[in-house]
């Protein structure tokens, strides 16, 4: 099963993917450049709107349009315009700035900061409540990164990225919260950075490797590396499961960060790719806020 490129976008620091179900469209970003990206597998089109700071994530609204962290708070997204309501703004910590979020099953928006430096442990994760109120799930990261949840949604799965750990926890979807933290998924040194993370129905972790040109799938309850699978790009971001039967693995990834001779021997860099996995992924799930 091949790696196939959907669309050459260059982009910068391409991140956050979310399958955008009633649409049939995946919405992705560029994280640095304020770009917030929709694009139609049915097509091949891409298009995107510029936001005007850099945003980390994002994820469909049940009311219609999208929640996302951008760097100055949480906000209901109105596209195709750049209009936006502010749900909620988290102290604001110098020097940092959103990356990785989604949604949890019940509609709550979790979306985590990283010191742009990625030395200092200063950064959080949060959840942002459908009704708008902000609750502090973790601090002291250095890089929050990719989260998700097991297919009966009693654990929560969770990357700070230089730790190259997935640390489980165990969800209390009634409330939103986590507890009994623990290691589940240790990544070597030698295979590149934990980045974004998403699951299937069969409780598989796929998790893209930063600086490691692949994706890989790992089994939660015993921590061993079941498939891998080659990128065209060094810098693997991200990955959600999309398409009709949730099937198919959309993958971001970068180009931050290589020189012009790393950008000849891998000019897809920044690109955006599909997998067909032959395995049924978890959904997107959506924010239940937003304005009516």
């Amino acid at each position: 099963m091949p790696v196939e490129l959907l669309y050459d976008a260059r982009a910068a620091l391409g991140e956050g993917p979310a399958w955008d179900a009633a649409a049939g469209v995946l919405h992705w970003v560029d994280i640095h450049a304020g770009r917030l990206h929709r694009f139609d597998p049915a097509s091949g089109e891409d298009e995107y709107i510029e936001l005007g700071e850099s945003i980390g994530c994002a994820a469909p609204a049940r009311a219609g349009g999208l929640v996302a962290a951008l760097r100055t708070g949480f906000y209901h997204l109105h596209p195709p315009e750049t209009g936006r309501t502010l749900l909620a703004c988290p102290p604001h910590v110098p020097g940092t700035r959103f990356n990785d979020g989604k949604c949890d099953p019940a509609g709550r928006f979790l979306a985590g900061t990283m010191d742009e430096a990625e030395q200092a442990a200063n950064g959080s994760l949060y959840t942002c409540e459908p009704g708008g109120s902000l609750r502090l799930l973790l601090s002291g990261l250095r890089l929050s990164n990719g989260l998700t949840w097991s297919p009966d949604y009693k654990t929560f799965y969770f990357i700070d990225t230089p730790t190259r750990l997935v640390c489980a926890y165990d969800y209390d979807l009634s409330g939103g919260t986590i507890a009994n933290p623990r290691p589940v998924v240790r990544i070597p040194a030698g295979m590149g950075y934990p980045d974004g993370m998403t699951s299937d129905m069969q409780g598989g972790l796929w998790i893209a490797l930063w600086g490691g040109g692949r994706v890989t799938r790992w089994d939660a309850h015993t921590g061993e590396l079941t498939a891998e699978y080659a990128v065209p790009a060094s810098q693997v971001t991200s990955c959600i499961f999309g398409g009709e039967d949730l099937g198919d693995l959309y993958i971001t990834s970068a180009r931050r960060g290589l020189d012009a001779a790393e950008l000849a021997r891998q000019p897809l860099a920044g690109g955006l790719f599909r997998l067909r996995t032959g395995v049924r992924g978890m959904p997107t799930f959506e924010f239940a806020g937003g304005m009516e």
